[in-house]
């Protein structure tokens, strides 16, 4: 059974695992907001549907501005930076860890984020059907004591019409190559600090590595790779906003890098920035 992450005093009913914000309900005191810090390391999933105005959220350190009818979604273990001021627009915000994920009979494979692409845009039909899911989630969830069975089939249900979204703007994409990249960012995940090898990860997947690059360029407009750099650098700025006194040669080992001094051209090249350099911007 999956470990519950969901932090225990966030949680708004007795036998699962969720939270929903609205601008009249569910904010925390800024006392328990303060806790937080500027920056989280969500240990859940994320998302921000916005009814009508616009919102940004920094992910990763990469900005995203969402606006009318676009929902936003961030996956366990992605560095979401605290917003500093309000939301200029009406909006519902939901959490849940993968403990709740499971007890669901549907399958999301939106959240794996297999096209990296973290913000969808509805239609006016799908948009009000999203918002009335909401609407009912954010009623259930006035009480602690709600049936947990009735808060799972709306969220059964909100994930469905999420997920059909997040695929219909990419219907060049075949099911079965689809399938081989997810599993291509299940091994990455896994095996992240392993650094495997191209034609290992091929093997796997039952791929050869010309097959795997096409599958993998494809989905994410990278080579296997550079995918695999670019989520270790990833990493590498989760792990330094998580404790900023880890020495730069303790975050190379704990990556995989054998030569910490190699590590440190390759942060400089795929960032712009040395490492003692991002180090330093945290701190400002």
């Amino acid at each position: 059974m999956p470990i519950n992450t969901f932090p225990k005093n966030l949680s708004q009913n007795k036998g699962l695992s969720i939270r929903i914000v609205s601008p009249e309900f569910g904010h925390v005191s800024p006392e328990s907001a303060a806790h937080y810090g500027p920056a989280q390391r969500l240990p859940y999933y994320f998302l921000l549907f916005v009814l009508h105005g616009n919102s940004q959220e920094v992910i990763d350190g990469e900005t995203i501005e969402v606006g009318k009818h676009e929902l936003f979604f961030a996956l366990p273990h992605q560095l979401r930076q605290l917003a500093t001021t309000r939301h200029s627009a009406n909006y519902y915000k939901l959490g849940f860890d993968n403990e709740c994920l499971s007890r669901l009979p549907g399958k999301f494979p939106f959240l794996l984020n297999p096209l990296n692409q973290q913000k969808i845009s509805f239609p006016p039909d799908a948009s009000f059907r999203l918002c009335t899911t909401f609407k009912t989630l954010n009623n259930l969830l006035l009480t602690t004591d709600t049936n947990p069975e009735l808060i799972l089939a709306y969220l059964n249900s909100l994930l469905t019409e999420i997920n059909a979204a997040y695929f219909v703007m990419h219907k060049k994409h075949t099911a079965g190559n689809l399938d081989k990249f997810l599993g291509f960012k299940l091994f990455v995940e896994d095996h992240l600090t392993d650094q495997p090898a191209i034609t290992e990860i091929a093997e796997k997947l039952a791929l050869s590595t010309d097959g795997l690059y096409r599958i993998v360029k494809q989905h994410s407009g990278v080579s296997p790779k550079e995918f695999i750099t670019d989520r270790l650098i990833i990493e590498a700025k989760r792990r330094i906003y998580h404790d900023q006194n880890t020495s730069i040669k303790e975050l190379a080992f704990e990556l995989g890098f054998n030569d910490p001094g190699y590590f440190s051209r390759l942060f400089k090249k795929v960032t712009g920035k040395t490492i003692a350099g991002f180090y330093q911007d945290l701190s400002l």
